[in-house]
């Protein structure tokens, strides 16, 4: 097992930007060799139980209700609707399931309905994922009173480059949050978006920001940024895949036992795209037909790609 450090420094971070591709792959597959079964991929499938109508201003978002991406908002879903949609996830090959709601802070009776929500998962034999914005102590702790197994609050980008992406919630708030969902004894969800014009540096930071938390994030999703038409980012210069590859890989290392997963983007990556991803150490998908509100490979393709990878679904660790 790798050692777990929370020390790291921007010039070794960007030294590791930096080594040959070959040598940072290597370097990557081997800590990823030491933690995990390098065949396995654990699955998450996400669905989104609130659309819409959010106050945030994410300048990567359709949600907002701030801008015109011609996205239809609706209520929270009924329970039994997210049931069906879960046990269909958990038939197709999912082991997580993830509900995201488009709130900036839910309010108290929202929790009570996500907490059933959450439970009824459960009692179909999932873990349970859910990310609803900013929470307070009390809701934490009712979330993890009903069972919740992780909590998703990505921090998106560096500290220096969020004011240009995101301006009604403060880097602090969402740092508040990941510690509120730590101390509570719920595992954390915690990655980024690359691609939303950021520097190199930043994407050091980022991953500084999490590798350096208290605790490691036991999921780190890595988002490629989905150009959205209405939204401020379209028309972004887009991100050269391998620098998505090099940033998997400097990820893996940093996190050693953490889960990596591939998660928006994925559309657009090529199947080779992705085996590299894999071979960097990212051994977690997002599938299904829909990522909240933007498109993602079909499942019968990700488990084609699988076949001929040779890769399976799993869950568990050689680390856990």
């Amino acid at each position: 097992m790798s050692l777990l450090r929370h020390d790291w420094q921007l010039a070794e971070v960007q030294a590791l930007f930096a080594l040959p591709f070959n040598d940072l792959i290597f370097q990557a597959q081997t800590t990823h060799r030491a933690n995990f079964d390098p065949n396995e991929v654990q699955i998450s499938s996400l669905l989104s139980i609130k659309t819409g109508s959010c106050s945030e201003d994410c300048g990567y978002c359709p949600q907002s209700a701030r801008y015109d991406a011609g996205l239809t908002p609706e209520a929270l879903m009924p329970i039994a609707k997210v049931l069906e949609s879960a046990q269909q996830a958990k038939d197709q090959g999912a082991s997580r399931f993830c509900m995201g709601a488009a709130w900036r802070q839910p309010k108290d009776r929202d929790i009570e309905r996500v907490v059933e929500m959450v439970q009824g998962v459960k009692a179909l034999g999932m873990e349970t994922c859910v990310t609803l914005g900013m929470l307070t102590d009390s809701q934490t702790a009712r979330l993890k009173e009903g069972g919740l197994d992780y909590y998703n609050h990505n921090l998106d980008t560096s500290e220096d480059y969020y004011s240009e992406v995101i301006t009604t919630r403060t880097y602090q708030d969402r740092l508040d949050t990941l510690a509120r969902v730590r101390d509570a004894g719920i595992n954390v969800c915690c990655g980024g978006i690359v691609g939303m014009g950021e520097s190199s540096a930043d994407r050091a930071k980022l991953l500084i920001e999490l590798a350096n938390l208290p605790k490691h994030p036991e999921s780190v999703p890595i988002n490629m940024l989905v150009q959205v038409e209405g939204t401020p980012l379209m028309g972004t210069e887009p991100l050269d895949p391998l620098v998505f590859i090099r940033t998997i890989a400097v990820a893996r290392i940093m996190m050693p036992t953490s889960r990596v997963r591939l998660s928006a983007g994925r559309k657009e990556m090529s199947d080779e795209m992705q085996a590299l991803c894999f071979l960097a150490g990212a051994n977690s998908i997002f599938y299904g037909d829909k990522l909240l509100t933007t498109d993602n490979p079909m499942t019968n393709h990700d488990m084609a790609l699988f076949d001929r990878l040779g890769l399976h679904s799993g869950g568990s660790s050689y680390a856990n």
